[in-house]
C-alpha cells in the first residue's frame, strides 16, 4: 500500500489522528464530585480571585491551539477549512509526540483578516499559545503581527518562522564545514512568500549581510517601481548593490542557495558559477528546486531538501515542538527573535562538531535530544 492510500485508510479507521483523554479517573460519586460539581467550584473561585491561577489549575499551561483558515494548505492551496483539518490534526499529534504539548486543531470558516483575528482573540483564554498554520500571504503577516500585539500568550506562524529557524540551524553547521562566516557569504533565497521572507529576516538577524531575494519576476530590488507592497520592507534590507536579473544571475558567486519556491528551477550548470564549496538547500515539496543527485553532479558541496528520503532534511518538526515547550514552561508572553535564534543554535548544537559531515548537518527528527535542547535554549532566552 502506498503512503497516500495508507493515510486514507488509517484516517478512516480511526476517525482522525487525535482524541481527548481525561487526566483524572471518574469511577465513583466522589470522583465525580471532585472532577465536576461541587468540587470544581473551588477551582473556578480561585481563578476568579486571581486570574493567573488559571495556569496552576487548568490545562491552559500546556495547551496550544493550531489554527488555520485553510487558505494555503501544504502544496494544495486554498482548499478550505474542512480539508485543512487533517493537517491541523497531524500538527497536534506532532506537538504531543515530540514535546508532550497538548494541541487542539481549529479550522476557522473565514478568510477575512479582522474576523479571523476576532475569533482567535475570543478563544485565547483557553490556550497557553497560538500556532498559526497554512494561512496565505500576505494576510498571514498582518494576522500574526496584530495577534502578537493584542494577546498575552505566544503567537507563532510556523510556516514562516519554523522553517526559517531550521534553515538557520542547518546553515550554522554547514558553514562550520565550509569554514566560512555568515557575515561574509552571499546567500540567495528563491521564493518571496511567507517562508522566503521569514528565512531572509532570520538570516539578517543572525548576521548575514549579502542577501538576494528572488521571486518569479527576478531579483527583488528597492528601486523597482513595480515592487509589491509586501516586499518593500525586505527590499530595504537586501540587494544593497541593486543587482538586476533572474535566478541564474542571482546565484553567480553565491555561497548558499535556499529554495522555497517551485520544482526544477535551479539548473545544474548554474552551480558551477557559485563560489567554492556551494551549499544548496532545495526545499520545494514534493519536488525540490533541483534533484540532490543533479546538484552534487553540478558541484554542490552540501545539499539539503525538505524530504525525508534524502540526507539533511530541513524539517520544521525540529523547531516548533521544542519552541512551544520552552515558551510554555517559561510562561512567555511572546516568542521573540532572541528565542528563535536560540532555538536555531540549539538545533545545530545537537550534532557535535566532530560528527558533522556533508550529509549530517541537521539532526534527525526522531533524535530524542532535539525538543529538550530547543526547549531549554528557548527558555533561557526568555527575558
Amino acid at each position: 500500500m502506498d503512503i497516500k492510500k495508507e493515510a486514507l485508510a488509517i484516517s478512516e479507521k480511526l476517525g482522525g489522528k487525535i482524541e481527548i483523554s481525561s487526566k483524572v479517573k471518574i469511577d465513583s460519586m466522589k470522583d465525580l464530585a471532585i472532577a465536576y460539581t461541587p468540587g470544581v467550584a473551588a477551582v473556578s473561585s480561585a481563578i476568579a480571585d486571581n486570574k493567573e491561577d488559571v495556569y496552576t489549575y487548568t490545562s491552559k499551561r500546556n495547551m496550544v491551539a493550531v489554527i488555520t483558515d485553510g487558505s494555503a494548505v501544504l502544496g494544495l492551496g486554498n482548499i478550505g477549512p474542512e480539508a485543512a483539518i487533517p493537517v491541523m490534526e497531524g500538527k497536534a499529534a506532532l506537538f504531543k509526540r515530540f514535546a508532550d504539548v497538548d494541541a487542539v486543531p481549529i479550522s476557522l470558516d473565514t478568510q477575512d483578516v479582522d474576523e479571523f483575528i476576532s475569533h482567535v482573540k475570543a478563544i485565547s483564554p483557553s490556550f497557553g499559545g497560538i500556532n498559526l498554520e497554512d494561512i496565505s500571504a500576505p494576510r498571514c503577516f498582518e494576522i500574526e503581527s496584530r495577534l502578537k500585539s493584542i494577546l498575552d500568550i505566544p503567537v507563532f506562524h510556523d510556516d514562516q518562522h519554523g522553517t526559517a529557524i531550521v534553515v538557520l540551524a542547518a546553515i550554522y553547521n554547514a558553514l562550520k564545514l565550509t569554514e566560512k562566516k555568515i557575515n561574509e557569504v552571499k546567500i540567495v533565497v528563491n521564493g518571496a512568500g511567507a517562508a522566503g521572507i521569514a528565512i531572509t529576516k532570520k538570516l539578517i538577524l543572525a548576521g548575514a549581510e549579502n542577501l538576494l531575494l528572488v521571486d518569479q519576476a527576478g531579483i527583488i530590488s528597492k528601486d523597482d517601481r513595480a515592487l509589491a507592497e509586501r516586499h518593500k520592507e525586505i527590499a530595504e534590507q537586501t540587494n544593497q548593490k541593486l543587482i538586476k536579473g533572474n535566478l541564474e544571475k542571482a546565484v553567480e558567486s553565491a555561497d548558499i542557495f535556499i529554495g522555497v519556491s517551485a520544482p526544477n528551477v535551479l539548473k545544474k550548470g548554474w552551480i558551477s558559477t557559485m563560489n567554492e564549496r556551494p551549499i544548496i538547500f532545495a526545499m520545494a515539496n514534493p519536488e525540490p528546486e533541483i534533484n540532490p543527485k543533479e546538484a552534487k553532479e553540478g558541484g554542490a558541496f552540501i545539499v539539503g531538501t525538505g524530504r525525508s528520503d534524502f540526507p539533511n532534511q530541513i524539517n520544521n518538526v525540529l523547531a516548533f515542538p521544542g519552541i512551544f515547550r520552552g515558551a510554555l514552561d517559561a510562561r512567555a508572553k511572546n516568542i521573540t527573535d532572541d528565542m528563535q535564534l536560540a532555538a536555531a543554535k540549539g538545533i545545530a548544537s545537537v550534532i557535535p562538531v566532530e560528527e558533522l559531515t556533508t550529509e549530517n548537518i541537521i539532526p534527525d527528527v526522531f533524535n530524542p535530544s532535539v525538543a529538550e535542547i530547543v526547549a531549554r535554549s528557548v527558555k533561557e532566552a526568555v527575558k
